[in-house]
């Protein structure tokens, strides 16, 4: 007999009793060989995980539950976050649930919806995102993939790069530029486009730690259906934007930050350096900073859950963030000794691999668009400044 409780019951749980109920169902049901993988895993790795939490009910904690989420509050999705990251559980091939979701959720059609939401929370659809490309980074709008109208299809050209996970997907969202002739934020449009079509191309790039977590993608002469538009031809820059709202959410979450900061004790504690006093005085300082963190991110995920519009000012979370996993990885990086420059975890505790988490820190403060572009962002949309 199934005592679990349902997502109504959950609802009714104070705080701490919602903890409790998440952290024994984690504990009962997270495969243990998959706890604080020292690596982004692949599909064929995190597979298991996410249909476990798909079959729970628990793989979207943001959507509405009548899209099939949990319809979790800000404060319920934070607490939801600690929990998976104070048991080491891996992130899954989540862009589909962060990120290609709440995008269909508000923009796209009725059609869209009832097609593809359900294949995000079954894992028949795995998901990647077709935005940066070589000369087109933190300058999105500089983009050059093209589609042409053809009949009832677009034909595609083009190249995306940094593709993360491209290599486990079936889907990929895309932007395109479908008007040559417009300002370059205009006549850009909104694809969804299937990873089997003929003339797509998928290579691996091994980055610094000798993993194959990002791509490449080349588009020969791929058509697309025009049905897999989102929202209005040529105005796909404003999704664009807003995808990059919730991105940078997901970005400013503070699971990074948060894991790093647990790593840090463990690994003081290893290296015999945890009483000391100017030690503890700035591991103080870092977690002072998360808990700030903490509540900054719950105010924007506040936002989303209400269907509000997401401001410039969103910026600041990625920022933050981001800046803050440097800054506690480099903080591991002086503690460490001889195993700073280790990429394998360190003897004896697998939770341990400082030189592997100094490498992830260095570019998450360039992904999602550079900190320079944040705080460019930030200067002209909040501060208005010239």
């Amino acid at each position: 007999m199934n005592t679990e409780p349902d997502l109504d019951q959950l609802e009714a749980m104070d705080d701490e009793a919602f903890r409790l109920a998440l952290r024994r169902w984690i504990e009962a049901n997270y495969p243990p060989e998959l706890r604080n993988p020292p690596k982004r895993l692949h599909w064929r790795e995190s597979r298991v995980w996410y249909l476990r939490l798909a079959a729970r009910g628990w793989l979207a904690p943001g959507w509405p539950r009548e899209h099939g989420g949990m319809g979790l509050s800000a404060a319920r999705q934070l607490i939801m976050i600690e929990e998976l990251e104070r048991h080491g559980c891996a992130r899954t091939n989540d862009h589909g649930i962060i990120l290609v979701g709440p995008l269909l959720i508000r923009y796209g059609s009725p059609e869209q919806k009832a097609f593809f939401l359900p294949r995000i929370l079954s894992g028949e659809h795995i998901w990647c995102q077709g935005y940066s490309e070589p000369n087109a980074g933190s300058d999105l709008a500089s983009l050059r993939t093209e589609a042409v109208a053809d009949g009832e299809d677009w034909v595609v050209n083009g190249q995306k790069t940094w593709t993360t996970l491209a290599n486990d997907a079936n889907w990929i969202f895309l932007l395109v530029r479908t008007d040559r002739a417009a300002k370059k934020q205009e006549g850009i449009s909104f694809l969804l486009v299937p990873m089997a079509s003929p003339g797509i191309t998928v290579r691996p790039i091994t980055n610094l730690d000798l993993h194959d977590e990002f791509c490449e993608v080349f588009f020969d002469n791929v058509r697309v259906p025009r049905a897999n538009t989102v929202g209005e031809v040529n105005r796909g820059w404003t999704m664009a934007k807003a995808l990059l709202g919730f991105e940078r959410i997901f970005l400013g979450s503070p699971k990074q930050s948060a894991y790093a900061l647990g790593r840090l004790r463990l690994l003081a504690e290893r290296m015999g350096v945890w009483d000391d006093k100017l030690f503890r005085d700035r591991y103080t300082a870092l977690r002072l900073d998360l808990e700030d963190l903490k509540c900054l991110h719950a105010r924007y995920v506040e936002v989303v859950r209400r269907g509000g519009t997401l401001g410039p000012d969103v910026s600041m979370l990625k920022v933050i963030q981001t800046e803050l996993f440097q800054k506690i990885t480099d903080t591991m990086l002086e503690i460490a000794g001889e195993n700073a420059g280790l990429l394998e975890p360190m003897e004896g505790n697998r939770e341990l691999a400082p030189g592997a988490l100094f490498i992830q820190a260095r570019p998450s403060s360039i992904y999602g668009g550079s900190n320079e572009i944040q705080r460019n962002i930030l200067a002209k949309a909040v501060l208005d400044l010239p």
